[in-house]
């Protein structure tokens, strides 16, 4: 088997016609199976803009390749073909056919096309695999019992995570991002579970990097879209993860920062307003999965170090609401650098995966 990446340019809409002698497979088909919110239009194309979006299908034949239109070029993508080794992808600004994976043996496989970055590297609209001309698209792979889905900040995101150059700060370049080695990503694969990953590098609960907060977010389908609402209806986890206060800790610990005085002033909000802030964004999830187990989370950043008042904020405002099945976890620090690198991300998912061992039955 070799798995490559080849880049093929048309005009929009436009398809070679030897690629046309090959099967096309709609966006719209139903073998297709997606992760992830997905902004669905039906005439246009699926538009991919979270991390750990995917789209698995299950085939025979020799090649296969997906025809996208990326936003900036700034988006990575992994390619897992039968389950080997993901290979990384960049995706060139436009609409193109990119060939995902070449020579293969004429047989059955499944390939998973899964978005390693954020929303701010663009918008993807995906429109669909196109298989060689002796390939077929297979019935979809099975329809996961368990799911899960992740609110979180850089740190569920996955960004920095392949940064090996620096030990002590971070790249902000789309192509240290990897989601799918995320403790969430990898949290989520070890109990086979669909996954849904609302996140985003810098955004807190009262006070973000950038103007909107994550209860201001949550609801999206579009995150840059205020209008776009998640129908919560279309997807209810039996467990959802909420891993959020690092950036809250970070700002409000810093009166002269831009963003503090943006959002607060001159006046920084003492304990009650920080664990009301945080006891209604709970709430709130709580009211859109009635019946699933949450657990809210920190770290593995400097809000958990020692001698840091969050986690005590965190058991506060979940006392306080006063729910058998919404629980608090707190990951052990990581040290050396900011951001948690894949070496610490697979630590971070032991310790996540240990505790919902002991605390759930599926």
């Amino acid at each position: 088997m070799k798995i490559f990446i080849v880049l093929l340019f048309f005009a929009a809409g436009c398809i070679s016609a030897q690629a046309q002698t090959a099967p096309f497979l709609s966006f719209k088909d139903s073998r297709i199976r997606y992760e992830g919110r997905i902004g669905k239009n039906d005439t246009a194309g699926y538009e991919f803009y979270w991390p750990g979006t995917s789209a698995t299908i299950n085939f025979t034949g020799t090649s296969i390749s997906a025809l996208m239109q990326d936003e900036k070029g700034l988006n990575f993508y992994n390619i897992i073909v039968d389950n080997h080794s993901p290979v990384k992808i960049q995706l060139t600004a436009g609409k193109n056919l990119y060939t995902l994976a070449e020579n293969l043996t004429n047989g059955k496989h499944t390939l998973q096309l899964f978005k390693r970055t954020e929303w701010e590297e663009g918008t993807t609209v995906f429109y669909g695999f196109q298989l060689s001309s002796n390939g077929k698209l297979l019935k979809a792979p099975a329809v996961k019992k368990r799911k899960i889905e992740f609110y979180g900040n850089s740190i569920t995101s996955g960004y920095a995570i392949e940064d090996t150059l620096l030990t002590d700060g971070d790249s902000p370049e789309g192509k240290y991002k990897n989601n799918y080695l995320s403790y969430a990503a990898l949290t989520a694969r070890h109990f086979n579970a669909e996954y849904h990953c609302t996140s985003k590098s810098g955004i807190g609960v009262m006070v973000s990097w950038f103007p909107i907060i994550m209860p201001e977010m949550y609801n999206r389908v579009n995150p840059n879209d205020p209008s776009s609402r998640w129908n919560f209806a279309d997807y209810q986890p039996q467990l959802v993860v909420i891993n959020l206060g690092q950036n809250d800790a970070s700002i409000i610990g810093n009166p002269g920062l831009e963003q503090f005085k943006n959002k607060f002033g001159s006046q920084k909000p003492d304990v009650a307003t920080i664990i009301s802030a945080y006891q209604q964004f709970y709430g709130t999830i709580r009211s859109k999965y009635p019946s699933a187990t949450i657990i809210c989370a920190l770290g593995s950043m400097s809000a958990v170090q020692p001698g840091s008042p969050w986690p005590g904020y965190i058991r506060q405002a979940v006392a306080n609401l006063h729910d058998r099945k919404m629980l608090t976890f707190f990951f052990s620090p990581v040290k050396g650098y900011a951001h948690p690198r894949v070496k610490d991300d697979q630590q971070m998912a032991n310790e996540l995966i240990a505790f919902i061992d002991k605390q759930m039955k599926w």
